[in-house]
């Protein structure tokens, strides 16, 4: 990752997959992500977490990943605040954990029950590790009668939790469109979470970054390298998280390109290490 660090001064890298695996961090990667910075380059961290980036801040914490491995974090859930206001128009049915609820503060917007609801702001399941999905289809059918919109805070589908795969706020949403429900994205790979990354990178360098300088690092094809590619990011993809590295990283990165053959990605890795 030197040579990329030489190329590329801003990166936009992705936690869930890269940074750690919801149990503990990769030490290499946050080793290199703070050499990135100390070489002078600047680290943003963009994830598909419902959370705003202070409850980012504080889990990353918790799981023991080191803060000077970034220069600010943007989240799907940042990006699902404003929507919550523009289309809950003050009140929402919460469909997700209570570990998320940090994504109301500040906002004005209250939870409600359903039958009170304008809009329904869907964190994930309620119970990510226990709950099956069938379990959901009578509430998915019931928001649909009442014609509600879900705003999704994180567009992602799985997430692999050290060796389980769970599923995320992205999967409700595509059970929820396939009934004819409407959905609202906030996070990768869909472009608002992108706009909010660069006014974040011409915050912290003082003036506009040129997208030739920003190098996006994820392992989600369908969230961090699509949106990449449809943002005009080159990017590296980890094939470690989501994307299963197991036959090689050549065959990762040609199954990879196949489902996204507009990905623009430029290094294929097991993990960002330096060298």
């Amino acid at each position: 990752m030197k040579k990329l660090s030489e190329a590329y001064p801003v990166w936009f890298c992705d936690i869930w997959g890269v940074v750690h695996n919801g149990v503990a961090p990769f030490a290499v990667t946050v080793d290199t992500l703070k050499r990135h910075r100390a070489a002078g380059g600047r680290v943003i961290l963009v994830t598909n977490s419902p959370r705003s980036h202070l409850g980012v801040a504080r889990q990353l914490l918790d799981l023991g990943v080191d803060p000077a491995a970034q220069d600010c974090i943007v989240t799907s859930g940042d990006v699902t605040q404003a929507l919550m206001r523009l289309h809950g128009r003050g009140h929402v049915f919460h469909l997700g954990p209570e570990r998320d609820l940090s994504i109301y503060a500040g906002t004005g917007v209250e939870r409600v029950p359903m039958a009170d609801a304008r809009a329904v702001l869907c964190t994930g399941l309620f119970d990510d590790v226990r709950d099956r999905l069938e379990t959901y289809e009578p509430m998915l059918d019931d928001m649909k009668q009442r014609g509600l919109t879900m705003i999704c805070a994180n567009p992602d589908k799985i997430v692999k939790k050290g060796d389980s795969i769970l599923y995320c706020a992205g999967k409700l949403a595509e059970l929820y469109a396939a009934r004819g429900g409407e959905v609202l994205m906030a996070g990768k790979p869909f472009s608002p979470i992108y706009d909010l990354a660069f006014a974040e990178a011409g915050r912290l360098t003082g003036r506009a970054v040129a997208r030739s300088e920003v190098l996006a690092i994820g392992d989600g094809p369908e969230t961090d390298i699509r949106g990449a590619a449809d943002y005009g990011l080159d990017a590296v993809l980890v094939a470690e998280g989501v994307t299963d590295a197991g036959e090689g990283l050549h065959v990762a990165e040609a199954k990879v390109l196949k489902a996204v053959p507009q990905a623009r990605i430029v290094a294929t890795v097991h993990d960002l290490s330096w060298t």
